[in-house]
């Protein structure tokens, strides 16, 4: 299919609708998707052009494509709507779409949405509502096709002609008893092959997987990637089918979940609208919290440094290499703790395999840090040799000259700084890999997003310790400095 952007811009778009050239406007929604038309109208200001498409396209069309318009072009649309209209678009539109979009609408709004409504719509889209946020019963839809477990396959054919307009899917059928407790699913393929006079409960799926409407939308992804399912129920206390997910729902939210993530590695709020559609003092309101809580956090580096100002004052050299120490130990912790998150993303093990991925991480660690101390110790001695970090050790004399070491003994000095340096990333390495796996973990354990314990967080408390064992290493081990 031809992408619409290459063949058509907006004001191409309005000049149609100016020119009453409706039928060329029916057939650009034959021949390119909703999706791509809706972003072309998100760039049209005029919300009475967009009312005319609607008025002149067949709502089988325009209900999806007000589903792609931003939320100001939705707003804009139900406030210059007539009840007709609205009526419409909610006659064309699933109940889990409408939910989707009055979430975040005024209440005005919502409650003149709903007024368009029919009672029994109303009843469900208020329950759905009424859902806890993010959660199965949040994003479920009440339209699919449910029929007794008794049903000859000839009979659920002829319903499903019936009915499967407006169902979510036809390519999964759910069963139940007389007393509507949910039996198990029939896939459209077996139901074909089937033979006419064979029932549903002969042919269905008894062996199936549910969630529960309180399950959290990032489970349900991670069942229905499990188990390759097309649709999966969803089910109340009383094991009664509550309503359906499907995989179009399940990919926005793996969607959503790794937008999420990637936010809170960066340590930034998750945005709600597209980037360039977001205010820009909100975007930057997004990143103020974070920044304030990290430049906070970042009182302990500074507490530290302040503590050892008289071993820098000695022995300057010293703070040439904080930076480097500083940022090795961040950069791992990041990498290890970036891994976690993503293996607990995607369900790879659990909070209960705990000391099984660290000891895991405590070797990676270790092997890591080896050969890191080692070329932090040559690449050191190579800088003070050379020159590129500048450092000229020495002694005052008996005549309270100032003389420079040679030799063997600059050798000693310059080994001292090098083995400071190598030996305290040694150590960092080891615990800020260690705090990159344990956060992520913990944070899982207690049902907290593990990537909030990520990035900037981790970064900030590895410095502290860096600095902590940077010095302590350079006073009570190297004793460089009394």
């Amino acid at each position: 299919m031809d992408n619409l952007e290459d063949k058509i811009t907006s004001e191409q778009l309005i000049d149609l609708v100016n020119n009453k050239k409706y039928q060329e406007i029916r057939d650009l929604f034959v021949k390119y998707p909703e999706i791509d038309i809706a972003e072309i109208c998100n760039e049209i200001d005029d919300v009475t052009i967009i009312i005319t498409i609607f008025r002149v396209v067949k709502s089988e069309f325009t209900a999806e494509l007000f589903h792609n318009l931003d939320q100001d072009h939705q707003e804009a649309l139900i406030k210059a709507m007539t009840d007709k209209d609205i009526n419409t678009l909610i006659g064309a539109s699933a109940n889990d779409d409408i939910v989707d979009f009055l979430e975040d609408m005024p209440a005005n709004l919502v409650k003149r949405v709903l007024q368009q409504t029919t009672k029994d719509d109303r009843v469900v889209i208020n329950k759905l509502l009424n859902y806890k946020e993010n959660t199965a019963g949040s994003i479920m839809t009440t339209e699919y096709i449910e029929l007794l477990d008794t049903t000859l396959i000839q009979d659920a054919i002829s319903l499903i002609r019936q009915n499967g307009k407006d169902a979510e899917t036809i390519y999964t059928i759910f069963c139940k008893d007389i007393k509507r407790n949910f039996l198990g699913t029939v896939d459209l393929d077996d139901l074909i092959f089937a033979q006419p006079t064979q029932t549903l409960n002969e042919i269905m799926n008894k062996d199936f997987v549910t969630v529960d409407v309180n399950t959290d939308q990032e489970e349900v992804a991670q069942i229905v990637k499990r188990y390759d399912l097309n649709a999966i129920a969803v089910l109340n206390d009383d094991h009664k089918l509550s309503g359906i997910i499907t995989i179009d729902d399940v990919v926005d939210i793996i969607d959503k979940e790794a937008t999420e993530d990637i936010a809170y590695q960066a340590g930034v709020s998750p945005l709600q609208e597209k980037y360039l559609e977001t205010p820009v003092f909100k975007m930057a309101f997004k990143c103020i919290p974070w920044l304030m809580l990290l430049l906070v956090l970042g009182v302990f580096s500074s507490m530290v440094l302040s503590s050892f100002q008289s071993a820098l004052a000695l022995v300057p050299i010293l703070s040439a290499f904080i930076p480097a120490v500083m940022d090795a130990g961040g950069n791992a912790g990041s990498q290890t703790s970036s891994v976690i998150v993503r293996s607990l993303a995607l369900n790879e093990f659990k909070p209960k395999d705990f000391f099984k991925v660290l000891w895991k991480e405590v070797r990676i660690a270790i092997i890591t840090a080896c050969i890191l101390a080692i070329f932090a110790y040559c690449w050191t001695l190579i800088e003070q040799y050379t020159g590129l970090v500048s450092y000229h050790p020495g002694y005052t004399d008996a005549t309270g000259v100032f003389v420079y070491y040679k030799d063997f003994d600059l050798f000693i000095a310059y080994s001292k700084i090098s083995g400071l340096v190598g030996i305290t990333l040694f150590t960092t390495i080891i615990l800020s890999k260690v705090i990159g796996c344990i956060l992520p973990l913990i944070a899982k354990a207690i049902h907290i997003d593990p990537a909030l314990m990520s990035g900037p967080f981790i970064t900030t408390i590895v410095d502290v310790c860096s600095l902590l064992l940077y010095f302590f290493i350079c006073v009570d081990i190297f004793k460089i400095v009394g």
